[in-house]
Order: C-alpha cells, then sequence, then structure tokens
C-alpha cells in the first residue's frame, strides 16, 4: 500500500445544530416576523418547496462555529429547497444553499451593523440576490438587487413599493408594516385579514340572497293584491 492508496479521514462540521440568536428587541420586532412569515405562508400555502424563517441562525463555515460568530437574519427565504421544520440553517447541510431573500428589522442599536456589516456579509458570502431592511419607528424602507456581484439600490415604483424578483412580490408600507403586494398592486392578507374577507363574502352573499327572497316575495304580494283587485271588478286576472 502507497501513500496514495491511504484515503485520508474527512472530518465534517455536525449539520444537526440548534439556532442561537438573541431575544427579539421589541414586540414591533416580532409583530413584524410574523407578518412576514404568516403572509408569505398563505400565500405559498400550495408550494412545498421554498423554507422561510425568522431570527434563526444561519451557519455557513466551520470557523463561525468556532468563533461563535452566528448570523440571525430577522427573515430569510430560500427557494427550490425542501420545506420543512429545522433547528437552524446549516448551509453544508443543505446543498451549499444560502438564502434568496433576506430582510432585517432594524432598530437603533442594530442599523449600523444592519447596513454595513450584514449587507457586506450577504453580498460577498451569501451572495443573497435580494436584502432589505426596514425600520418600524421610522418606517425607512431600502432594498437591495445583487447586480454582478455588487448590491444595487432598488428603485421605488410610484406607490414606493420594491421589486423582489425572488419573491415575485413588491414589499412596501401599510399601516405602518412591512407587507407584500402581488405585481397588481394587491395586499396579500394575513390569515387574520383572509378570515375577515371570507366571513364578509359569505354574510354579504346571504344577506344578497336574504334580499332577493325579500324583493321576490313582494312580488308575489303586489301580483296577489293586483289579481283580488281585478276579481273585484269581475275580471278573471288567468284570462289577462
Amino acid at each position: 500500500m502507497t501513500a496514495l492508496d491511504i484515503i485520508p479521514e474527512v472530518t465534517y462540521p455536525p449539520t444537526d445544530l440548534w439556532s442561537d440568536e438573541p431575544p427579539l428587541e421589541s414586540d414591533l420586532h416580532l409583530q413584524q416576523i410574523i407578518i412576514l412569515l404568516s403572509c408569505l405562508e398563505l400565500l405559498w400555502r400550495e408550494r412545498s418547496d421554498y423554507y422561510a424563517s425568522g431570527n434563526l441562525t444561519i451557519y455557513y463555515n466551520a470557523e463561525q462555529l468556532k468563533k461563535r460568530d452566528f448570523c440571525g437574519p430577522d427573515f430569510f427565504v430560500v427557494l427550490d429547497t425542501e420545506k420543512r421544520p429545522r433547528k437552524s440553517w446549516v448551509v453544508w447541510g443543505e446543498q451549499g444553499k444560502y438564502p434568496d431573500v433576506i430582510v432585517e428589522i432594524i432598530s437603533d442599536s442594530t442599523a449600523n451593523i444592519d447596513r454595513n456589516n450584514k449587507k457586506i456579509l450577504y453580498q460577498n458570502t451569501f451572495r443573497t440576490p435580494n436584502y432589505f431592511w426596514f425600520d418600524p419607528n421610522s418606517l425607512e424602507l431600502q432594498g437591495f438587487r445583487l447586480i454582478e456581484g455588487q448590491y444595487q439600490a432598488i428603485s421605488p415604483n410610484d406607490r414606493g413599493y420594491l421589486w423582489s424578483e425572488q419573491l415575485g412580490l413588491y414589499l412596501g408600507i401599510f399601516d405602518r408594516k412591512l407587507r407584500y403586494f402581488t405585481a397588481d398592486g394587491q395586499l396579500v392578507p394575513t390569515p387574520q385579514e383572509a378570515e375577515l374577507e371570507q366571513r364578509q363574502a359569505k354574510e354579504q352573499a346571504l344577506l344578497e340572497k336574504e334580499q332577493a327572497l325579500l324583493e321576490k316575495e313582494r312580488e308575489r304580494q303586489a301580483k296577489e293584491k293586483l289579481a283580488q283587485k281585478l276579481r273585484e271588478l269581475g275580471i278573471d286576472p288567468d284570462t289577462i
């Protein structure tokens, strides 16, 4: 046996890693992440080829593990992957896939990191095609598209919405929250809003049915009254 016949044992980092993120800074951050997650899950309820999560650690190399230099975007989406529960996103255990879309909910304490350090990381290491940040207090919304390896600012449309070609949706502000909008500008509802819309639609349909029945009864009564009047005049209404 020669040295060439000896295959060195390769040790891979573990893939079954728990997320190790600090608590969210405020209720606004939590509410915003829930909105982004729940709206997308409702809209894509027939799809199983994506993974979306929030405040979850992304492990992307062994050196990061040693330094405990963890990175957990507030919200991210990975396309063309299996939709299933995960403890964290481990890049080397996910066929090398990084997020296709990242959204950071910025605050005074994280703004500098989100606008600089993380932007560089997502551009140069993650190569994430779409990166957005949103400030729930000032309502600042900024988006970037990766073009030839560099982030270029996404120009807003006439409503101030930013297009994500990865999601096939606009991101914009509605009622002081970051929301999705369809290509034709329709607001993507939350599960609660969708349920309310369905309930109101059913109530409206029932009301219209009741009104139609009431109108039909009025017409019947009017015809009966006319027939009675004709009979009083000695006229058979069936001959008319």
